[in-house]
């Protein structure tokens, strides 16, 4: 593993500092972009984070405004996605399962030892099969504006087949119209006041893997597994979600079976939108779930939730140390 060296940026219109950011090359997976935040007390006990970000999005595109409420709380890692921004771009075709993989490959690598994995959206679904593959390296789950499954309505089926089908075409047609289509399914993400810099962030997306990630996302079900859970969890719903219905957010909660979703009014940009409710909620519920596991002590799960992750190729060993500081 190598990175580069470290880099400041300046983001949002707002002037928003983000934190420190490099590349970290992945053995035999390839490259990708991580901000890293740091916690500010010597000998923290609670377990790092790493922040998964949503379909279409970029790190820094759906957690800019929550770095400022983590950074002094939290050591943490967020990396840009497969085929997202400036994550691993290998011409391969998109897998939840590579991200995940990935991701278990990034804990290894820089941090040694397990991590609550907070993702949002698709990130959220990320977050979960990397419990169900690489339960070594999760301490708990912190799972916000996503599900358990997408596609049971009809209106889920018509929007999902309409994305698989646009996966099919992309492969078929060039480049700039895989990128005008992929535009039009994200269309109606993010705010008007952030448009020229999320459009600035968007520039390394690989919009064939956007789209190949959209069709993933319809095909996700964890209803099977997830409910051998045996890492502390929390969740945010948010109540007036347009693209994950609340109902649906709601079937993730009893799948789970652990303490009550915490309720948020807004969208599905809640943390781009409302971060001065997001970004507090989120904070909270991080620090919930290190609660949790720190008193539990949590080891690697072992035993009674294996049957859960039937089938699961084994994934990579836990590293030793602690967090890897590269500043």
């Amino acid at each position: 593993m190598t990175s580069t060296t470290p880099e400041e940026q300046t983001g949002p219109p707002d002037q928003v500092t983000l934190p420190r950011g490099r590349t970290v090359e992945l053995a035999g997976r390839g490259s990708l972009f991580v901000r890293q935040g740091f916690s500010s007390s010597s000998g923290d006990q609670n377990p790092p984070l790493v922040l998964l970000h949503g379909w279409g999005a970029t790190a820094d595109l759906n957690w800019f405004s929550s770095y400022e409420a983590l950074e002094g709380e939290f050591d943490f890692l967020a990396p840009d996605l497969r085929g997202h921004g400036r994550g691993i771009h290998d011409g391969r075709r998109f897998r939840l399962a590579d991200v995940a993989d990935d991701v278990a490959a990034l804990i290894t690598a820089e941090i040694g030892r397990p991590a609550t994995i907070v993702g949002y959206s698709m990130g959220g679904t990320v977050a979960q099969l990397l419990w169900r593959r690489h339960p070594e390296l999760v301490a708990g789950l912190v799972l916000c504006s996503t599900a358990a499954n997408f596609r049971s309505s009809r209106r889920e089926h018509l929007f999902f087949s309409a994305v698989s089908l646009t996966a099919a075409l992309a492969r078929l047609t060039p480049g700039t119209v895989r990128s005008d289509v992929a535009w039009w399914v994200m269309s109606n993400r993010g705010g008007r006041e952030l448009r020229q810099w999320a459009i600035a962030e968007l520039e390394g997306h690989d919009w064939l893997r956007i789209v190949e990630a959209g069709h993933e996302i319809g095909r996700f079900d964890s209803r099977r597994w997830l409910g051998g859970l045996d890492v502390p969890a929390a969740q945010i719903l948010t109540l007036d979600d347009e693209i994950i219905p609340a109902r649906r957010q709601e079937e993730l909660a009893l799948t789970i079976g652990q303490d009550p979703p915490t309720r948020i009014r807004g969208g599905h940009s809640v943390c781009i939108e409302n971060p001065a409710v997001f970004a507090p909620t989120l904070t909270a519920a991080a620090h919930a779930v290190a609660a949790h596991a720190v008193a539990a002590r949590i080891s690697p799960p072992r035993g009674s939730s294996e049957a859960a992750r039937s089938a699961r190729p084994p994934g990579p060993r836990r590293g030793r140390g602690g967090f890897r500081d590269h500043r």
